[in-house]
């Protein structure tokens, strides 16, 4: 009796073995009706391109408790419909992951919003208008705000505040330059500010001047502090609710995770990131009022008290917030001219022999070899950070395992920056580390294939090339912009990983646009592509701005691909066929879902 009893078990273990092992020897596997595991969602006649190069697409796709239950051909699907299953039919439509954008400025861009927008205004009539328009209902005393200018688009004259100096006599105003590397100052802000013509330059930074000496209102980089710290502080309410405008608008472009570099540029508070992360961040997360996820990005002069953070609660603070690392900046922009770039466009290396490094240095800047900045040509940038500063505070952020993100304009300062990275990790050791450059918009031609050596992440926004390549050509010259700028195609095909994000509010966050913009690369206006060599191709395009987004940030393991067991973030487009996307790419997406969830429109 006792055999018989163990000869049965044996055989319902084995039964029960060989049902649970099933699926992983027989995908296409169905188990019986009793033990099978219901999908919440059934995603099904779809064209899934997954970038998930294992299977890079797919017909149907299941998701439970947010996270993908399996992806493949419906037969191997259909199996996981229960009596509570929901199945969308998208009759044919394509899918692709959720957008990740790489880097975002996420509250500052919603409090623009409600702000003072001056994006694409051509004139200085218009500029002025917009400006009086926002005193309608302001008292006394409060502080006009906003911005999103760029010069460029009226011919390149930079504003003054004596532009707007006669109907603002009562209200400070601070306007922004679209990079956030310049801004404008009425007089009455300059005042508050302390600023006249005995005012020096603060280090990396510059107060304009005008012939007599006097302050013109702009000031570049780390001279925007001087005003940015006599401007009242946003409330809390008016940070959470910029929070919830700017979730809404990026799902509505297919944007499901975005990496937020915070309301830290140069000039700005280092605490301003910090109070927006417990006061907005955290309070969205605990009320269940955040809509996509989040990596957050604090200033490198804090990163030990990021540090301090992750020791307490992990990288992943919850599935809507992950704890990305430490950001800082190297140089300014080259719409503000304060990118910084060689003296020549030749890069001289240490390779180069000595008679042959004395002779480039003696050419003439007059003859083959351009200056950086024709219309200046004096300035070659502004290096914003003390180097020896910055080597040490990532040596040591590194040491602590945190991520280091920095700002590069110009091809100087991204070659010192990998310089830097390699001193760092040959100093601290081997270990996957991921180092970021963001921006990377101009580099000797060696660069690109120093990106893919050292595994630095090439952090790039496409859509900036739209507004550059008329300014970049006057300001440094044909054969230098053209030789140097927007190199995507060079780093894709060094190995780099390039990921792809918009820098909003910059640039408007617009994933299908950024893609769009790195294969062809024609400029608004333009018949011909700008620098048609360093187009990309879709593929390349597709993926850094999903799965190769997601490692740029360690968070590639549960999200950046439709895959298995990876959170159920995907868009849905209004495009029939692999085919017909790849033809026609849309301006618009359907639907965005968020852990299985629809959260758009």
């Amino acid at each position: 009796m006792a055999n018989t009893v163990l000869v049965l078990i044996s055989v319902v273990a084995a039964a029960f073995l060989a049902i649970i092992l099933a699926p992983l020897r027989y995908p296409e596997w169905i188990p019986p009706r009793w033990f099978r595991i219901s999908a919440d969602m059934v995603v099904m006649n779809a064209t899934i391109y997954t970038s998930d190069p294992s299977l890079p697409f797919a017909q149907a796709m299941a998701v439970r408790d947010g996270r993908i239950l399996r992806v493949g051909s419906y037969s191997s699907i259909k199996g996981l419909i229960g009596h509570g299953t929901s199945q969308l039919n998208l009759n044919g439509k394509v899918v692709v992951p959720g957008f990740i954008d790489s880097h975002v400025h996420l509250l500052f861009g919603g409090l623009q919003m409600a702000q003072v927008l001056l994006r694409g205004i051509k004139s200085r009539e218009e500029f002025v208008r917009l400006v009086q328009e926002a005193l309608r209902g302001k008292d006394v005393g409060e502080w006009i705000l906003g911005g999103q200018w760029n010069n460029d688009n009226w011919g390149g004259d930079l504003p003054l505040s004596s532009w707007i100096d006669s109907i603002t006599p009562d209200n400070p105003v601070w306007l922004s330059r679209t990079d956030g590397h310049m801004g404008l100052a009425n007089s009455l802000a300059l005042k508050i500010a302390g600023i006249s013509n005995r005012t020096s330059d603060p280090v990396g930074g510059t107060i304009m001047k005008n012939l007599d000496g006097d302050p013109s209102g702009l000031l570049v980089d780390s001279a925007m502090k001087l005003v940015l710290a006599v401007i009242p502080e946003v409330s809390v309410k008016e940070r959470r609710d910029a929070l919830l405008r700017a979730s809404k608008y990026a799902v509505s472009r297919g944007v499901t995770t975005v990496v937020d570099m915070g309301r830290f540029f140069p000039g700005a508070s280092v605490h301003h990131v910090w109070h927006d992360f417990s006061d907005v961040y955290q309070w969205a997360d605990s009320s269940g009022k955040m809509l996509i996820r989040v990596c957050l990005f604090f200033p490198l002069q804090t990163w030990s008290r990021l540090v301090d953070l992750i020791q307490g609660k992990g990288k992943v603070f919850s599935k809507w917030m992950h704890f990305g690392g430490v950001k800082a900046f190297a140089d300014g922009s080259l719409g503000s001219n304060s990118a910084l770039f060689y003296e020549i466009c030749f890069h001289i290396t240490q390779q180069a022999t000595k008679t042959l490094r004395d002779i480039l240095m003696k050419i003439s800047a007059s003859t083959l070899i351009s200056t950086a900045y024709d219309n200046d040509p004096h300035n070659y940038g502004l290096q914003v950070t003390d180097m020896i500063w910055l080597q040490n505070a990532t040596m040591h952020a590194d040491k602590c395992r945190l991520q280091v993100a920095i700002h590069a304009i110009g091809d100087k300062a991204n070659d010192i920056l990998l310089d830097m990275y390699s001193n760092v990790a040959s100093y601290n050791g081997l270990r996957d580390r991921r180092f970021r450059i963001e921006h990377c918009q101009h580099l000797v031609p060696e660069s690109p294939k120093r990106f893919g050596k050292q595994l630095v992440i090439a952090s790039v926004q496409p859509d900036h090339l739209l507004d550059d390549a008329e300014p970049a050509e006057k300001k440094l010259g044909i054969v230098r912009a053209q030789s140097g700028s927007y190199l995507f195609k060079s780093l894709f095909d060094s190995n780099a990983t390039v990921a792809f994000g918009s820098d909003w509010p910059v640039a408007d966050i617009n994933p299908l646009g950024a893609i769009r913009t790195a294969i062809h690369r024609v400029p608004p206006g333009w018949e011909n592509a700008w620098i048609p060599s360093e187009r990309t191709t879709l593929d390349e395009a597709m993926k850094a701005s999903t799965i190769s987004a997601a490692y740029a940030a360690f968070l590639d393991k549960d999200l950046g691909s439709l895959s298995k067991a990876k959170y159920a973030d995907f868009v849905v487009l209004p495009a029939n066929s692999w085919d017909e996307f790849l033809e026609n790419l849309p301006d618009i997406v359907l639907a965005t879902y968020v852990n299985g969830n629809q959260v758009y429109p």
